[in-house]
């Protein structure tokens, strides 16, 4: 291959830190299992016994959904290469059984048309992803192939993949994927038995993007479709087929050696991690379209930041890395795994972001699953695949591209070495490698030295940092002897020496607590600071910072400081500081504040965050003036898990009944049922009113205006009927009020009878004082 650099196979890595490796575990113990549970229980699996013809019944689910099954295979089967597990490898031998009997005589694999529309196959490309499907079967029979040995899912690949070649090419029919995914799979299966003809199909998909004259309907730039591939140098449209057509042709380029598309990549690249990339490392900024915006367009609350992008984007760095032997694409791959890509899964590994805002008003939360399941199965593939981003090699030597306590057995041009990395990162930035060469033999470590740590974030002013202390500069030693960073080329400090058994690398990457500054052009952070300390990306939460959050600045003179929590969050380090919060008499008062990782987030009772935090006044809201009802504890007779009783008092005024941009107390999914909410005054008080505004989500969900409520409050310790009460109002889009004559108390309850069949909530519950 045209590539610079070799990447060692995960499989030659044990990783054994206290970051990734228990990750790695839960993976293997916890998600695979999940989501394999989740695709029996949801008929994706089931669809390929019926396509078979071992069991009768429909097709279930989305046309799509063969695809989450070979994603989690092929994350089983990274797992069983560096893990054996005979229970599991079982499973996957009768699951391929399945699938293999589901292929048709000439080789077809699909249950959406095999079951329903047999006659249609490969008639809309666009949109039922046949050949999406297939690209991640291919994925996944070869990492089964290279895992077990076993060819049972390979043959079946490879009887697709040559109908698919006999059908579509130069010469055949004209054609693209909606969905680009195929094409590196293609690249993959050509590693993997030889066959040229695989790597010509794959760069037949991509060459025949955007052409006028290629005989048929171009799918324009939500596909890539617009213009030729060599001719674009923006990423538009749905960011994660983008973030796969730009890994399909980085392997095709390393094997075609086509400079066309190389520099396509090159600038390809450049737009997206000087305008289009969030600090986090996540790419697709709208929902409309799951696309890129337009440059600078990074709004944080309705960020979309899709976890398969951000691990599309993982996958397109490392293939960029391996291209150019240039440590600023290591740089993005460090920063997405560490944030954007890691938020996507919880600590537990059984609940997933599908989208990862960068601010939230406490409203958005992990889901076990989705109907479009695409990012679990992900998540489950990418995680055992990590340890395969920390080394390449080149002619010269061995490339250290990622800091994890781990043991390697490295390959190189003249022999095999042994690396063993000690290290607390990314909570520590001191790095100890042990070389143990096979024999005494010359060659050259190249470590990375990341940008942060020469106060650099590889975007061109995009994001630029400022450490809150002066650090000292990265310091390395070889067998105890100081060196420095002297020999740098392309982010990479070149050791070249004559290696013996036991020499030691000593790499000291110092680790301030940084302010991240944004490009004025990009309008949401305007006045605001993010926080990062080494490659962790740092957010806000109301868990730490109470209700207030909304409310606080940091001032840029703060002093902020890192403490290292072992209990909290699995072990993480925080980091602290002194804000203000404002208020509306200009009377702001100092506090405290504690940031988490922002991968840790939304891991503890639902509440506000925020990656980018005002730095003055003028960008935080005021704290609007405490009331009876904000100073009052709430509760309910029930909530839906993701929801708060405290969104009732949290002063958010709604849009409208529908509103789902601020928090919400909903009794889903209580339907037709009699349920109460209830305030415990701070002290008792005369009172003689409430409002109430309903959640109604009518024609997105089930929660509809209450049939009837009324008011309640308590006297020696018993509820009791609000006397003189008027009518209690139940329209949507406004508050409704109802009074009643003026009771001395220290609680009010409402009781609220819901529609039959539906559920109901509601978004702010406000209490009057009597006159």
């Amino acid at each position: 291959p045209q590539r610079k650099l070799t990447p060692v196979p995960f499989t030659d890595v044990r990783v054994t830190d206290a970051f990734w490796a228990p990750r790695i575990e839960t993976n293997r113990t916890k998600t695979i299992p999940h989501d394999f549970k989740k695709c029996e229980d949801t008929g994706r699996i089931s669809n390929f016994a019926k396509a078979a013809g071992r069991i009768q019944g429909q097709f279930e689910g989305i046309y799509f959904n063969d695809s989450d099954v070979y994603k989690v295979i092929e994350g089983a089967a990274y797992s069983l290469a560096a893990h054996p597990d005979p229970k599991l490898e079982k499973y996957l031998d009768a699951l391929i059984d399945t699938i293999a009997a589901a292929q048709q005589k000439d080789g077809y694999l699909f249950c959406f048309y095999t079951l329903k529309e047999p006659e249609k196959r490969w008639t809309n490309l666009r949109s039922i992803h046949e050949l999406y499907c297939a690209g991640h079967f291919f994925e996944g029979a070869v990492a089964h192939y290279r895992a077990t040995g076993k060819r049972t899912m390979l043959n079946v690949a490879v009887r697709l993949a040559d109908l698919i070649d006999s059908i579509f090419g130069p010469d055949k029919r004209h054609g693209v994927p909606g969905h680009e995914e195929i094409e590196l799979a293609l690249v993959k299966l050509y590693e993997a038995t030889g066959q040229e003809r695989y790597l010509a199909l794959a760069k037949f998909f991509l060459d025949e993007r955007g052409h006028q004259d290629c005989g048929r309907k171009l799918q324009g730039p939500h596909s890539q479709d617009h213009v030729p591939v060599t001719e674009q140098s923006e990423p538009v449209g749905h960011a994660v087929r983008a973030m796969y057509l730009y890994c399909g042709m980085a392997d095709v380029a390393a094997y075609t050696r086509d400079q066309a598309y190389v520099a396509a990549l090159d600038r390809l690249w450049a737009n997206t991690a000087t305008k289009k990339m969030y600090v986090t490392g996540g790419v697709g900024s709208t929902g409309r379209g799951e696309a890129f915006g337009t440059n600078y367009e990074l709004p944080n609350r309705t960020a979309y930041c899709e976890t398969c992008a951000a691990i599309g984007h993982a996958l397109w760095n490392h293939r960029m890395n391996l291209l150019h032997a240039d440590a600023k694409y290591a740089d993005i791959l460090e920063r997405v795994l560490y944030n954007g890509f890691l938020s996507g899964v919880s600590l537990d590994g059984e609940t997933f972001f599908y989208v990862n805002p960068l601010d939230s008003l406490g409203n958005h939360h992990r889901q076990a699953w989705f109907g479009c399941a695409c990012c679990p199965v992900n998540v489950v593939r990418m995680v055992p695949s990590i340890p395969g981003y920390v080394y390449a090699t080149d002619e010269d030597g061995i490339y250290v591209n990622l800091y994890v306590a781990s043991t390697a057995r490295v390959k190189y041009k003249d022999g095999t070495v042994t690396l063993k990395q000690q290290t607390r990162y990314p909570w520590d930035g001191t790095v100890r490698i042990t070389v143990e060469p096979e024999k005494p033999d010359e060659f050259v470590l190249a470590l990375r030295i990341p940008a942060w740590a020469r106060g650099e974030t590889q975007t061109e002013g995009l994001y630029r940092l400022a450490p809150s202390a002066s650090p000292p500069p990265v310091g390395i030693k070889v067998a105890g002897e100081r060196i420095g960073t002297r020999d740098m080329v392309g982010g990479y400090a070149r050791l070249a020496r004559r290696w013996q058994k036991g020499d030691t690398v000593e790499l000291d990457l110092p680790m301030p607590v940084c302010r991240v500054y944004s490009h004025p052009d990009v309008k949401a952070n305007a006045g605001r600071v993010a926080l990062q300390r080494g490659p962790v990306v740092y957010c806000l939460e109301g868990a730490d910072n109470g209700k207030h959050l909304p409310h606080v600045y940091l001032p840029a003179d703060a002093a902020l400081a890192a403490d290292h929590r072992a209990d909290l969050l699995g072990g993480v380090t925080v980091v602290t500081g002194k804000a203000m919060v404002r208020r509306d008499d200009g009377a702001d008062a100092p506090a405290d504040i504690v940031a988490v990782p922002y991968y840790a987030w939304d891991h503890r009772e639902a509440g506000p965050m925020m990656v980018w935090i005002p730095e003055n006044r003028e960008a935080a809201s005021a704290v609007a003036k405490p009331t009876i009802a904000s100073e009052s504890k709430a509760s309910a007779s029930h909530r839906f898990p993701s929801d708060s009783a405290a969104a009732m008092n949290d002063q958010m005024l709604p849009t409208s009944s529908i509103d789902h941009e601020i928090p919400r107390l909903t009794w889903w999914d209580h339907r037709g049922t009699t349920e109460w909410v209830q305030y415990d005054f701070a002290a008792p008080a005369r009172v003689s009113s409430v409002e109430v505004y309903w959640f109604d989500d009518t024609g997105r969900g089930g929660c509809r205006v209450p049939k009837s409520w009324r008011v309640l409050y308590r006297a020696g310790g018993q509820w009791k009927p609000a006397p003189g009460a008027s009518a209690c109002g139940v329209e949507k889009d406004r508050f409704n009020r109802a009074t009643f004559d003026a009771v001395e108390t220290d609680g009010l309850r409402l009781e609220v009878e819901l529609q039959p069949k539906f559920s109901g909530g509601i978004l702010e519950w406000r209490v009057g004082k009597a006159e």
